[in-house]
């Protein structure tokens, strides 16, 4: 086992620093947002829902401390949240790499949709994806926004895992 698995406080202290992490990358989402003038593409806006669900469980489960089953639970909940994120974001990566005569057209932004459609309508249309979507904007190291929030669901899953692990052999 890894020495910092050896922790007394492991899981809650890894659980704040999920919290931490999510909510420093929501931090920049929202400084790119207004202070770079990078707008958010309702994919985007899905994603920081999946790193505010992340970013919720992460921070009950600091507080709460579980114990087996209630880490069990936590880890089930953030695995979903972080594989759903994955996923939107994986469509967002797919979209932003289509050839420029593939890329859908501009649709209707996410507050009309939401107006005029259900919620299951407006999501399926969300998830279609338009040209807002497949606009990449920032980059950093070559990759784009949706690159990096992919990269980091996948991380802060797999994070998820190994927390619940440490918990259940702690039990």
């Amino acid at each position: 086992m890894w020495p910092i698995a050896r922790l007394p406080l492991m899981p809650r202290l890894g659980y704040a620093a999920g919290f931490l992490v999510c909510a420093g990358l929501l931090g920049f989402a929202y400084y790119l947002q207004y202070y770079q003038g990078q707008d958010p593409c309702p994919l985007c806006i899905l994603q920081r829902v999946a790193f505010m669900a992340l970013m919720t469980v992460f921070l009950i489960a600091a507080i709460h401390g579980p114990g087996r089953g209630g880490a069990a639970a936590y880890g089930a909940l953030l695995l979903l949240a972080a594989a759903v994120g994955a996923a939107i974001a994986a469509r967002h990566v797919w979209l932003q790499h289509l050839p420029k005569d593939r890329i859908p057209e501009c649709g209707p932004g996410l507050e009309y949709m939401l107006r005029k459609f259900s919620a299951l309508k407006a999501l399926e249309k969300i998830l279609a994806g338009s040209g807002e979507c497949a606009e990449s904007g920032w980059r950093f190291l070559g990759v784009t926004i949706a690159g990096w929030s992919l990269l980091w669901l996948v991380l802060l899953g797999v994070f998820a895992i190994y927390l619940t692990l440490i918990a259940l052999r702690k039990s």
